[in-house]
């Protein structure tokens, strides 16, 4: 492995991954927000993915040549392994998409970011779930980002949630790098038990499937 393969991609090559994903994304595929969330909540969760495991989230056609191929599997490489470096420094932002406002800059929006980040929890689903059904902690810590995904439509709840203002939204925004610092800690200092497994109740709502989100 070459030193730069642990370096985090520049804006040019961010742009790059984003054009490939966004050239061969089906209905459901994710975006480069919705990556950058997924390879999150793989990297601060209860049990670490090995490539093979998270690649075919990602990647669902072959690519044209052997050359880009090696590109691709290096952003993306490089793109999960600044992720706890980022945590460990105070560097870390997520990839947020942005949406077109009329008679102002674009806003952005976590709607893809949280549905890669709850992808990523699906992936360890039951380790997620059985800690979340114990430890009310962790759902706190994790309140920012659920508040987000369920005022864009990524969860859905029983509850009654009032939408998110301009200024809660923002500011649930400004605390998502906090979020998952705080979460990536807690799996530290509380790791799963041999013996542990599923709870009942205290998951995050369910993820609504189906439904394209388009920058």
């Amino acid at each position: 492995m070459t030193a730069d393969w642990m370096v985090s991609p520049s804006d040019n090559e961010l742009e790059e991954l984003d054009r490939f994903l966004r050239a061969h994304a089906g209905d459901e595929d994710m975006l480069l927000d919705g990556v950058h969330g997924f390879l999150t909540a793989l990297a601060i969760g209860p049990v670490p993915a090995k490539p093979e495991e998270w690649l075919p989230e990602i990647l669902h056609e072959p690519f044209a040549d052997a050359d880009e191929g090696e590109r691709v599997l290096t952003l993306l490489a490089r793109l999960n392994d600044a992720i706890t470096p980022e945590l460990e420094t105070g560097s870390y932002e997520p990839i947020l998409g942005e949406l077109e406002v009329e008679d102002g800059p674009p806003a952005f929006t976590a709607r893809g970011w949280c549905e890669g980040f709850s992808r990523g929890i699906d992936l360890r689903a039951p380790s997620w779930e059985g800690r979340l059904g114990q430890d009310s902690e962790l759902m706190e810590l994790l309140s920012p980002i659920i508040a987000l995904a369920i005022d864009d439509g990524v969860f859905e709840s029983d509850a009654d949630f009032a939408p998110l203002g301009d200024e809660d939204y923002d500011e649930c925004l400004a605390q998502i790098p906090n979020a998952v610092g705080a979460v990536a800690e807690y799996w530290r200092s509380h790791p799963l038990a041999a013996d542990e497994t599923p709870g009942e109740g205290g998951a995050l709502p369910p993820r609504r499937r189906g439904g394209r989100w388009v920058h």
